[in-house]
């Protein structure tokens, strides 16, 4: 663990203690805990990506925790984000295809300039067909 410590699961301390140890903590104020909760997401992704089996679902319900807890830092409840995916996965699908974007099919066959592609198609760019 860093000098500057880490975020943790609510219960950890009371098992520390159970353990016979005591633990040094603290409450983060907002500003902290939103920067550690981002942190804590991009530490259990990685935890999940180098896992593998029953590990790597051990993992991804830590991912999930995670992202439960940025929500409510959002003041967006578990149904309202599972309303909001819903909804996305409605308007745009899901992933459940595997479907494997590798660019579009011009009518002349011919790959357009790189800003034009950069312009049209980067997600959230004015006339991006994605943004649309």
């Amino acid at each position: 663990m860093s000098a500057e410590g880490k975020l943790v699961r609510d219960r950890i301390p009371e098992i520390i203690r159970a353990n016979g140890e005591e633990p040094v903590v603290y409450r983060a104020d907002a500003e902290e805990y939103r920067r550690r909760l981002r942190e804590k997401l991009g530490e259990e992704v990685g935890e999940f990506l180098a896992a593998g089996g029953e590990q790597a679902v051990e993992e991804l319900a830590d991912v999930l925790e995670v992202v439960f807890a940025l929500a409510a830092d959002l003041g967006v409840d578990r149904e309202q984000l599972e309303r909001v995916r819903a909804e996305k996965a409605r308007e745009r699908g899901a992933f459940d295809q595997r479907i494997v974007w590798t660019g579009i099919r011009w009518g002349d066959g011919k790959p357009p300039e790189t800003a034009l592609l950069q312009r049209e198609l980067i997600p959230g760019k004015a006339g991006s067909a994605l943004a649309r």
